[in-house]
């Protein structure tokens, strides 16, 4: 009787499991593995979820295509992207760079959950595109600072520089200026998002500082470290503010951020 060589036998069970196994399982994602940037500052901990594995993450780690990146409660993370845009993730966030080709202008993200601020480069190309989609819907960029948060069902949307169009899932869209907000809940593509309004002074300064990858540090204190600060000017200290992105401050005014004043720091009012 004769036997087969063990060899044999273990080249033809892998045989068997390649053919058995669909092709699209062994592929790699679209872009996976190629470079969009990297981790600029994290306040631990974060973790980078990578083709099955969780890196964590530090200053300098490489960010790719496809990546998802986590911040659990309390950490921070900044992503400079090679195109010159930064990525501010707060904490209990969780966002998937899709895409980022820097020479085509081509980026997508993904926010399942959290918050994230964005300070785009201007967009020189025709075909080129900077999106940040939700379960909710999508918000479109061009050369503009800007926050988005998703929770509860709904993306919530804030202006600091430029203009942000904000689109349901359905393709109905609004546009939103520098100091304005609007929101669109998911579950419901007939409702459009919601009319842009004046963001409170409040509303501005909380989500800065939601954002910030600085242990302990206020949106001015912060002013210093990446003067990525968008609409909201020379509010001052005191009124914890965030620096000036247009050169003109925001006071208070029935409670609403009215831009085209310069800021006294001790009153919160024009000056």
């Amino acid at each position: 009787m004769t036997k087969k060589s063990p060899c044999v036998l273990g080249v033809a069970v892998l045989l068997s499991w390649s053919i058995a196994i669909p092709s699209e399982i062994c592929a790699d994602p679209q872009g996976a593995g190629q470079r969009a940037g990297e981790v600029s500052r994290v306040i631990p901990a974060v973790n980078i979820a990578r083709s099955g594995k969780t890196i964590p993450a530090a200053a300098k780690t490489a960010v790719n295509w496809q990546d998802l990146v986590n911040t659990q409660v309390n950490a921070r993370a900044r992503i400079a992207l090679d195109d010159g845009s930064v990525l501010n993730v707060g904490s209990d966030s969780s966002i998937k760079v899709v895409k980022h080709d820097a020479g085509a202008q081509q980026t997508e993200l993904e926010l399942t959950y959290g918050k994230l601020r964005t300070q785009a480069q201007k967009i020189a190309k025709p075909d080129g595109k900077f999106e940040v989609r939700t379960p909710a819907g999508v918000a479109g960029v061009v050369g503009t600072d800007f926050f988005i948060e998703y929770a509860n069902n709904s993306m919530n949307v804030i202006v600091f520089e430029g203009q942000v169009k904000v689109c349901n899932l359905g393709g109905v869209c609004v546009l939103a200026k520098a100091g304005q907000m609007t929101f669109v809940r998911s579950g419901n593509n007939s409702e459009p998002p919601a009319a842009p309004q004046q963001a409170t002074l409040d509303q501005l300064v909380t989500a800065s500082n939601d954002t910030i990858a600085g242990a302990g540090q206020t949106a001015a204190a912060a002013a210093g470290v990446g003067a990525h600060l968008g609409v909201l000017g020379t509010i001052g200290i005191v009124a914890g503010a965030v620096g000036a992105g247009l050169g003109v401050g925001l006071t208070r005014k029935g409670g609403q951020a009215q831009p085209g004043c310069k800021i006294n720091p001790a009153t919160g009012q024009c000056g």
